[in-house]
């Protein structure tokens, strides 16, 4: 089985610097829904894994959480896409949690559920703290410059190995063996 791991905002969706708290908020980036649909017809799993301490800290609950999930997969399946399945950590970063990422436990849940080793599985993200829990779980990391992804690339300090591009679209063209403008860092 393929598998790939998606951080959800500023990888799929517009990402906002008060969280996305509503289904209202949830944008996704142009291509990127497209792109999760090319992973579906290349027989990957497509996962996303993602941090939503908003609940902890009181900006929303579990039912807006769930209707933004919704919304999600709605728009995905409009476009030809599933997405597998939804992990994310809901605690806030002093929680001392093992699930928040750039703690590994969340994709370790992944691999544990979906029966899969995570060595080399592809997991895609913005911020430097998607890129270390992937790598720690050993994945290989991709940096989009999408969300705070320009951000997190101009402050270096990526882990090993990790690639750059522009957007989902672009790891998609690479995975399936498109040509599309990286680097590795």
């Amino acid at each position: 089985m393929k598998l790939i791991i998606l951080d959800r905002d500023g990888v799929i969706n517009h990402d906002s610097e008060s969280c996305i708290k509503s289904p209202h908020e949830w944008i996704p980036i142009p291509g990127s829904l497209e792109a999760i649909a090319r992973l579906n017809q290349a027989d990957y799993r497509v996962v996303v894994a993602t941090n939503q301490s908003g609940i902890a800290r009181g900006m929303f609950n579990i039912m807006a959480l769930n209707a933004i999930h919704q919304k999600m997969h709605a728009a995905a399946l409009s476009v030809g896409a599933e997405i597998d399945a939804v992990f994310f950590c809901p605690h806030a970063a002093d929680d001392g949690c093992d699930c928040r990422k750039p703690q590994s436990g969340m994709l370790h849940a992944i691999g544990k559920r979906f029966d899969v080793s995570l060595k080399g599985v592809p997991t895609v993200g913005d911020s430097l703290r998607d890129l270390q829990a992937g790598f720690v779980a050993g994945c290989s990391p991709y940096l989009v410059l999408t969300g705070k992804g320009e951000k997190t690339l101009g402050k270096g300090g990526l882990p090993p190995g990790t690639t750059s591009y522009a957007n989902l679209a672009a790891v998609v063209d690479h995975l399936l063996k498109k040509p599309a403008p990286g680097h590795a860092i």
